[in-house]
């Protein structure tokens, strides 16, 4: 499911709440028909909801398995091989399983970005938080998110909510899309309805997509 909105709509602040690094105002958080909110985020993890950020939390002293490895051994309490198994198969969805031992400082933006979504799908997750994470991409760097997003969710069977502003790679990788606007929903659904919506046009898009 894709999220719009223009900035200060309040979409990263949602995700905040999902994994209670914000308190919500109102309202509760379930999963699974189970009550979260207000759970810590490491618990909210281990329940089964990852994330990653739109600005970028890789440890840059650490190389690109031991990232992963935080998503495997604090996300999914796995051990031993079975870390070091699900964090291989993470670096392998992305493209970065022949830069496994490089220290995340020197790995470009795009390499980051996808390294962050490596570590949050090395956790197992049934549903998987993406803020904005073709942020700062060029065009073929996000056309290579894209299809690591698109593989994500065929492969691993995660669900996905992805906030983004590149709207056309939202349009054509979602079949759901909501959008907010000053921290209300103001559209639901299919995202050839969501682009013809009036009121998402006059807050976001500006014009209808071609």
């Amino acid at each position: 499911m894709g999220i719009l909105g223009p900035n200060g709509a309040g979409k990263s602040t949602l995700f905040n709440v999902i994994t209670s690094i914000q308190k919500p105002d109102a309202g509760d958080v379930y999963l699974r028909g189970q009550k979260i909110t207000g759970r810590a985020p490491h618990v909210i993890c281990r329940l089964g909801i990852s994330r990653t950020f739109q600005l970028v939390k890789t440890f840059l002293s650490m190389t690109a398995i031991e990232n992963v490895m935080v998503g495997s051994i604090y996300g999914n309490k796995q051990r031993g091989k079975a870390a070091l198994g699900s964090s291989l198969k993470a670096l392998e969805l992305v493209g970065l399983a022949s830069k496994k031992d490089m220290i995340t400082a020197h790995m470009t933006l795009s390499d980051r970005r996808l390294l962050e979504v490596a570590r949050a799908l090395a956790s197992k997750p049934l549903v998987t938080l993406l803020d904005e994470p073709m942020a700062g991409l060029n065009p073929s760097e996000t056309m290579k998110m894209m299809q690591v997003i698109n593989m994500a969710r065929d492969e691993m069977d995660v669900a996905i909510l992805w906030v983004e502003h590149k709207v056309d790679a939202i349009f054509h990788l979602c079949d759901r899309v909501v959008v907010l606007d000053y921290g209300r929903k103001i559209a639901d659904g299919h995202p050839e309805e969501i682009g013809k919506n009036t009121k998402v046009i006059e807050a976001y898009l500006g014009k209808a997509p071609a």
